[in-house]
C-alpha cells in the first residue's frame, strides 16, 4: 500500500497503487537529477471512480515535497466546447502574475501567437492558423519548462478536455525529447471520438509502455479501507458486502462508507443488507433523489453550478438561480455538507478563501447537469450567457451557453455568435467558430445577413473541411448580400477549397467566371492572377495558348499593385519552366519587387496571396542563375515563419526551397541539413502533400550529388519517394531525380523508363528547361552505349534548349553531356568549354564536376587538384573520391 495505510476516505484511491507510485517516483528521480534529461509522459487510464484524481493529487504532493513546480488542469464534460480551456488552466496561473513584458520574455517570439490562445493578450484582427498556434504553444511551454525546472504538468480527465488542448497535448507529447518535464495524464477509456480520440491515441503512443490501466480494489483492500473508515470492529461479512456492492470502485466505496457513518449503521453482518439501498444514492437517479431531498432552493443552486461548470462562486450562482445572496449562502453550505459541492483543494493550486466552489467529483457534476429538465436547462444557459455578457466577458466566453439556446429568430443572438466566431478564429480555434456559425444559421439569420454568415462559415471550415466549405460558399454566392470585396474573396476561397477537394478544373472555371463579371481593372486582374496561379501549380497540362494569354496580360503590368506584381511573377515562372530567355525572366521578377524587396501585402506571412506565389518567384530566380536573390528570398521566409512561430507546412516549404537554393549553389552540406529539417516538419504535417514531396525529392537529389547513393535510396524507401506522383509541380523535378536515383543504384532499365516518363510529362507541360528538368541529359548518358544515335539527339536538343535559356549553368551542363558522349579531342574541347561556362556559373558542384571530368580527359593533375578542392568545399564526397582516384592513377599510386 502507498505510504503505509491510507486512513481517510478521500485517500481510498491510493490503496493498492504501489506500482503506479513507484513509476511516478522513478520518473521524479530522473527529472530532479538532471535538467538535461528527456521529458517523460505517464498516462493513467481507468473507469469513472477508480481514483485518477486522487492519484494525481498524491503525485502533486510528492512532487512539491521534492521541490518541483507543479501546474495542473482538469477537463469538464460541460466545457468541451471552450477552446484552449484546459491548457489555459494549466498555464495561466504561472503567467497572469507576470507583467506583460515579463510574460513576453517568458514566451519569447511565441508571445503574439500563443498569448491570445492562453488569454493573456488580445488576439490580432486576422485569423490565426490553428497549426501555428499549436506549435507556438508547444514551443512556449518548452521555454516555460526550461525556466521552471523541475516542472510537473498534471492533466486530469483528459477525455473531457477541449479539442484544441488535446491537439496541443498530442504535439507536445511527441516533442518531449528536448525538454526536461514530467507530464502525467489521467483519462477514462473511450468517451471521445473524432479528432479528440486521435489526439489521445497520439498521446498514448508517445507514452508507450508508460500507459497504466487502473484496477478496482480487491476485497482485501476494500476490507482494509472499510475498517480504516468505520473502525477495526467491522466484520468480514460486512466488508465483503461493501466490496460486492461497490465492485471495488474507490469512489463508490468512499461514498458508501460516508453514508454508513451518516446513517450510524453498525458495520456488522446483520446490517450488511442495507448497503445496497445506501449505495443507490451515490450516482445517477439516487444522487438526484438525494439532491431533491435537500429542497428546491438547494436543487436550483446545484443546477446553476452545473450550468456554469467553472468559475463557480456563490454570488454568480445566486444571480443565475435568481435567489437572494443569504439564501444562496445557505444552499452552498447545505450542498457542502451533503458532499455535492466543496471548496477547491489548495493542493491543486486553488487560493484558500476565494469563494470558489467545485463539485466533489466529476460524476456528481455530470449527474446534476443531466438531471436538469430540458426547458429549464436551456433557459438557464440563456441567462448565463446574458450574465457573462453584462459582466464584461467576451462573446467567445458566452458562446458555449448560446449554443444551448433554442432557435428563435433572435437577430441579436446571431450577431453575438458571429462575434464569438471571430474571436475563436483570431485565437486559432476554427472548429469552435464553426459551431457558433452553424448555430447562427439555425436561428436563422435575417435575409440580408444570411449570405455573410455562410461566407464566414466557409472561411472557418476552409482548413479542416474543404468539401463543406465548397457547399457553404456556393450557397453564399447564390444569395444577395455579399458586397464586391467579400464576394471576390468568397470566390477565391471557394477556388482554394475546390483545389483542396481535388477539383482543379472547377476551381479554375469558378475564378474565370467571376473575372468575366468585372470590367478591366484591379479586381479582374486579381482574379485572373489567381486563375493563372492555380493552373501553374496544379495543372498537368499547360497549353501554349495559356502562356500566350499570360504573356499578353503581363505585358500591360508595371508592378503598380499586388495584382500586377503577381502576374509578373506568374509570367516569370511560366517563362522559366518553358526555358525562355533567362535575362528576361529575371527582369520580370525584378519588376514584381519594390526596391528589391517584397511589397507590403505580398510578404511571406500575408494571407491574401499565399506562399505558392512567392515560391514561384524564388524558383524562377533559382533556375535563372540568380541564386543570391533566391537564397535571400527563402532565408527571409525562414526568418518570417520562425519569428511568427509557424512550425508547420510553411516552415517546411521554406526549408525545402532554401535547401534547393543551397543545392544549386553547391553548398551540399548546408542543403542536406536544411532539407532534413524540412522533411522532419513535413512528416508532422502529413505525407502525400506537395511539401513532403519537395523535401524528400530535394534530399534525395542532394545525397546523390554528395555521392551517398545508398543513403539516398534508403531515404527514398523510407519516405515513399516513388510513383504515383502528385499532379502539382514539385521542385526539383520528381521524375528526373527518381530516374537518376534508379540509374545510380544499377536499376538501369527502370531508370530509363522513369526518365522517359519525365520526357512525356515535360512535353505535356511545355517544359523545355534542361536545368529545371534535366531528364534529357541523364537519359542521353544512360542510352549512350545501347542507342548512341538517340543519345546524340537528346544531347543536341538539350544544348539547343540551354542556349535558348542562356544561363551559364544550362549551357555548361549541356556541354558536359555532349563531352561524355564523345571521344578523343572533340570530347576534350567540349569538356574545356563546359569548364569555361560553369566557372562563371554560381553552381559550384557542377563546376567541380566539370573540372574533374576535364582533368581526367586531359590527364592533368593541376585540373584534378582544382576539381578536388572544389568538390571538398561543396561536400561532394563521391566526386572528391573520384578526383583522388584519378590523381592516384596519374601519379602511379593507383
Amino acid at each position: 500500500m502507498t505510504e503505509g495505510r491510507p486512513s481517510a476516505g478521500g485517500s481510498a484511491s491510493l490503496w493498492e497503487r504501489d506500482a503506479e507510485m513507484a513509476t511516478v517516483t522513478a520518473a521524479l528521480d530522473v527529472l530532479c537529477a538532471d535538467r538535461s534529461a528527456a521529458g517523460r509522459l505517464l498516462v493513467f487510464r481507468g473507469e469513472a471512480g477508480l481514483g485518477k484524481t486522487a492519484l494525481l493529487a498524491q503525485i502533486r504532493r510528492i512532487a512539491e515535497r521534492r521541490g518541483c513546480t507543479v501546474w495542473s488542469a482538469r477537463g469538464a464534460e460541460t466545457l468541451r466546447s471552450v477552446p484552449f480551456n484546459v491548457v489555459r488552466q494549466l498555464l495561466q496561473p504561472a503567467l497572469v502574475s507576470l507583467l506583460p513584458d515579463e510574460a513576453r520574455e517568458y514566451l519569447g517570439d511565441r508571445y503574439d501567437i500563443a498569448g491570445p490562445a492562453l488569454g493573456i493578450t488580445d488576439p490580432q484582427e486576422v485569423s490565426a492558423d490553428p497549426r501555428y498556434v499549436c506549435d507556438g504553444l508547444v514551443e512556449g511551454v518548452h521555454r516555460l519548462a526550461r525556466r521552471a525546472w523541475p516542472l510537473v504538468l498534471l492533466v486530469d480527465d483528459a477525455h473531457f478536455a477541449d479539442q484544441e488542448t488535446l491537439g496541443w497535448l498530442a504535439a507536445f507529447a511527441e516533442r518531449l525529447d528536448d525538454v526536461s518535464v514530467l507530464v502525467v495524464v489521467a483519462r477514462r477509456p473511450g468517451e471521445v471520438n473524432g479528432d479528440s480520440a486521435r489526439h489521445l491515441d497520439t498521446v498514448a503512443a508517445a507514452a508507450g509502455r508508460s500507459v497504466t490501466s487502473l484496477s478496482a480494489l480487491t476485497p482485501e483492500a476494500t476490507a482494509g479501507l472499510t475498517r480504516a473508515t468505520l473502525g477495526r470492529y467491522a466484520d468480514d461479512p460486512f466488508c465483503r458486502e461493501v466490496w460486492a456492492v461497490t465492485g471495488g470502485n474507490p469512489y463508490d466505496t468512499v461514498e458508501l462508507l460516508a453514508k454508513v457513518q451518516d446513517a450510524e449503521l453498525q458495520p456488522t453482518e446483520p446490517q450488511a443488507a442495507e448497503l445496497r439501498e445506501l449505495n443507490r444514492s451515490a450516482r445517477g437517479g439516487g444522487l438526484v433523489d438525494r439532491l431533491t431531498g435537500l429542497g428546491i432552493d438547494a436543487t436550483r443552486f446545484a443546477w446553476a453550478a452545473a450550468i456554469l461548470g467553472t468559475g463557480i462562486s456563490v454570488d454568480l450562482v445566486a444571480r443565475l438561480a435568481g435567489m437572494q445572496p443569504d439564501v444562496a449562502r445557505g444552499c452552498a453550505e447545505l450542498l457542502r455538507t451533503a458532499r455535492i459541492l466543496t471548496e477547491p483543494d489548495p493542493a491543486a493550486g486553488a487560493e484558500p478563501g476565494d469563494g470558489q466552489l467545485e463539485f466533489v467529483h466529476p460524476l456528481i457534476a455530470s449527474a446534476v447537469y443531466h438531471s436538469i429538465p430540458a426547458g429549464v436547462c436551456t433557459a438557464m444557459h440563456g441567462v448565463a450567457a446574458q450574465i457573462l455578457t453584462e459582466t464584461g466577458h467576451g462573446a467567445a466566453e458566452a458562446s458555449r451557453h448560446l449554443l444551448k439556446v433554442h432557435p428563435d429568430d433572435d437577430e441579436e443572438l446571431v450577431e453575438q455568435l458571429r462575434a464569438a466566431a471571430r474571436e475563436h478564429l483570431a485565437v486559432g480555434a476554427p472548429d469552435a467558430a464553426r459551431r457558433c456559425l452553424e448555430r447562427a444559421l439555425a436561428e436563422p439569420p435575417l435575409p440580408e445577413v444570411h449570405a455573410s454568415v455562410l461566407y464566414e462559415l466557409g472561411r472557418a471550415t476552409l482548413l479542416t473541411a474543404p468539401a463543406v466549405t465548397v457547399e457553404h460558399l456556393r450557397s453564399a454566392l447564390a444569395m444577395p448580400g455579399l458586397q464586391d470585396g467579400r464576394r471576390v474573396d468568397a470566390v477565391i476561397r471557394l477556388s482554394q477549397a475546390l483545389l483542396h477537394n481535388d477539383e482543379l478544373e472547377e476551381a479554375v472555371r469558378t475564378v474565370e467566371a467571376e473575372a468575366a463579371r468585372h470590367e478591366t481593372g484591379p479586381v479582374r486582374m486579381r482574379l485572373q492572377a489567381v486563375q493563372f496561379m492555380w493552373e501553374a501549380i496544379h495543372g498537368e497540362t499547360v497549353s501554349p495558348e495559356r502562356s500566350r494569354r499570360l504573356a499578353d496580360l503581363a505585358a500591360t503590368c508595371t508592378g503598380r499593385d499586388n495584382s500586377e506584381r503577381a502576374l509578373l511573377i506568374l509570367r516569370g515562372f511560366d517563362a522559366m519552366t518553358h526555358g525562355e530567355n533567362a535575362e528576361e525572366i529575371v527582369q520580370l521578377c525584378d519588376r514584381a519587387l519594390v526596391n528589391g524587396r517584397l511589397a507590403p501585402g505580398l510578404g511571406w506571412t500575408d494571407g491574401e496571396w499565399g506562399i505558392e506565389l512567392l515560391m514561384m518567384l524564388g524558383s524562377a530566380y533559382t533556375y535563372a542563375d540568380r541564386l543570391d536573390r533566391a537564397e535571400s528570398l527563402f532565408a527571409e521566409a525562414l526568418r518570417a515563419y520562425t519569428g511568427a512561430g509557424w512550425r508547420g507546412g510553411h516552415l517546411s516549404l521554406a526549408n525545402a526551397f532554401l535547401g534547393l537554393a543551397y543545392r544549386r549553389q553547391g553548398r551540399l552540406k548546408d542543403a542536406e541539413e536544411t532539407l532534413r529539417e524540412a522533411l522532419e516538419l513535413a512528416e508532422r504535417v502529413g505525407r502525400g502533400l506537395p511539401l513532403h514531396w519537395s523535401a524528400t525529392c530535394g534530399l534525395v537529389d542532394t545525397l546523390l550529388a554528395r555521392g551517398r547513393t545508398g543513403e539516398a535510396w534508403s531515404v527514398a524507401e523510407q519516405y515513399g519517394f516513388a510513383p504515383p506522383y502528385p499532379s502539382t509541380i514539385v521542385l526539383p523535378d520528381i521524375r528526373s531525380v527518381r530516374g537518376r536515383l534508379l540509374l545510380a543504384v544499377g536499376r538501369t532499365e527502370e531508370g530509363v523508363n522513369e526518365l522517359e516518363a519525365a520526357e512525356k510529362t515535360a512535353a505535356s507541360r511545355g517544359g523545355h528547361n534542361p536545368v529545371l528538368a534535366p531528364w534529357s541529359i541523364d537519359l542521353a548518358k544512360a542510352l549512350a552505349a545501347q542507342d548512341p544515335a538517340r543519345a546524340a539527339r537528346l544531347a543536341a536538343d538539350a544544348r539547343r534548349q540551354a542556349e535558348r535559356f542562356g544561363t551559364d549553368t544550362a549551357i555548361g551542363e549541356a556541354l558536359r553531356c555532349a563531352a561524355a558522349l564523345e571521344t578523343g579531342q572533340r570530347a576534350v574541347r567540349l569538356a574545356a568549354q563546359a569548364v569555361t561556362y560553369l566557372e562563371a556559373s554560381p553552381c559550384q558542384y557542377e563546376h567541380a564536376a566539370a573540372r574533374v571530368e576535364y582533368g581526367i580527359a586531359i590527364r592533368s593533375t593541376a585540373e584534378l587538384d582544382r576539381g578536388l578542392a572544389l568538390a571538398r568545399s561543396c561536400g561532394a564526397d563521391g566526386l572528391a573520391a573520384q578526383a583522388r582516384e584519378a590523381l592516384d592513377t596519374l601519379s602511379g599510386r593507383g
